[in-house]
């Protein structure tokens, strides 16, 4: 089979965008009353103060810039959708996972820390499906390393990284589960206590952000399994579960990996040249949506489209011209900077 970078050799990096013909699917619009309970949320929103930490109290304090950031009309929308449009249980689970986010320290964890769970390659950002949205393969098979509090911050490093990868109008990832066992290592079984956890996170703190899981090589264990559960999953949640299908439906041939996955996009996992760039790359492109968010004002309630330049146009009727980049990037250097001194001074009390 012809590969997609066959004449260059194996591709080490992660791939920045989809292809032209991959397209977002179109949010539909807001009913009136759907509306209504937005505007009731972000009210809300904008007047929260502070977060407070149950867990852990010395982490309680006022709200962040980088807090209020997160909090984008997307964020309260997917929120809401979760929560069945209650604002009330909507601003609960926003405060919530507010509070999670700094008791589990999901900002704080540092490339080299997630490294040695992470280099032999059992997790990979690459590509994007039809539709968009990136992909993020799982091969437990490569497990290389024994359960450990490292291990689930690891997937939801990873999760973090999947949505700073996300184009302009996409909110969802394809999850891509390959459950080819490996000669090295046969105990790759997960304890059902961290699955619970796993999916408690999941569920509350990631909402309405699986677009598809697509799932290969299914031992028949696994397969029973889920045969088991599918009466109970809800349709929509079912309807995202594909198994041994032809996955070029859903991701296009060159952006498909070969290994396994049939596709044309011919990918080799090299630690030290797929880690570092996959972290500078996320890394700019966090920068740039903070300089952005700060560059129209700092709004709660900020467009996703806005941060991630789907389009010009803030929330706030600021416009981004060309002009701004400059400044934008002088911003982005003076908010990395300023996290570095928050960091520094966290170290020292």
């Amino acid at each position: 089979m012809a590969t997609a970078t066959s004449s260059q050799g194996p591709r080490k990096t992660p791939i920045p965008a989809p292809t032209p013909d991959s397209k977002p699917a179109p949010r539909p619009d807001l009913t009136p009353e759907q509306q209504a309970k937005y505007e009731a949320l972000l009210a809300k929103a904008k007047a929260f103060a502070a977060v407070q930490c149950d867990k852990e109290p010395a982490k309680s304090g006022p709200l962040t810039d980088r807090e209020r950031a997160w909090l984008t009309r997307e964020c309260l929308l997917r929120y809401l959708r979760a929560t069945k449009w209650s604002v009330d249980d909507a601003a609960k689970r926003l405060l919530s996972t507010l509070a999670w986010r700094r008791e589990y320290g999901i900002d704080d964890f540092s490339p080299e820390h997630i490294s040695p769970e992470q280099e032999t390659g059992k997790q990979i950002i690459l590509g994007f499906d039809r539709q968009g949205r990136p992909c993020q393969y799982l091969n437990p098979g490569r497990q290389n390393t024994d359960s450990s509090p490292r291990q689930i911050q690891h997937l939801f490093y990873m999760v973090e990284r999947v949505v700073d990868m996300m184009p302009p109008g996409v909110e969802m990832l394809s999850l891509m589960i390959n459950f080819k066992p490996s000669k090295q290592r046969q105990n790759t079984s997960v304890p059902v206590s961290t699955a619970r956890e796993v999916l408690h996170i999941l569920q509350n703190h990631y909402p309405e952000r699986l677009g598809k899981a697509l799932i290969i090589n299914v031992p028949w264990l696994v397969q029973g399994f889920f045969k088991i559960i599918t009466p109970f999953i809800d349709p929509v949640t079912r309807e995202k579960l594909k198994f041994n299908e032809d996955m070029k439906q859903y991701v296009p041939a060159e952006q498909l990996w070969s290994s396994d996955w049939n596709g044309d996009l011919d990918f080799e996992y090299d630690h030290e040249t797929y880690w570092p760039a996959l972290n500078e790359l996320c890394k700019q492109k966090r920068e740039q949506r903070l300089a952005r968010w700060a560059a129209a004002g700092k709004a709660v309630g900020e467009s996703e489209e806005y941060l991630s330049g789907g389009t010009d146009v803030s929330v706030t009727g600021f416009t981004y011209t060309a002009n701004d980049d400059k400044a934008t990037s002088a911003l982005a250097e003076k908010l990395a900077e300023a996290k570095l001194e928050e960091q520094a001074a966290e170290a020292q009390a």
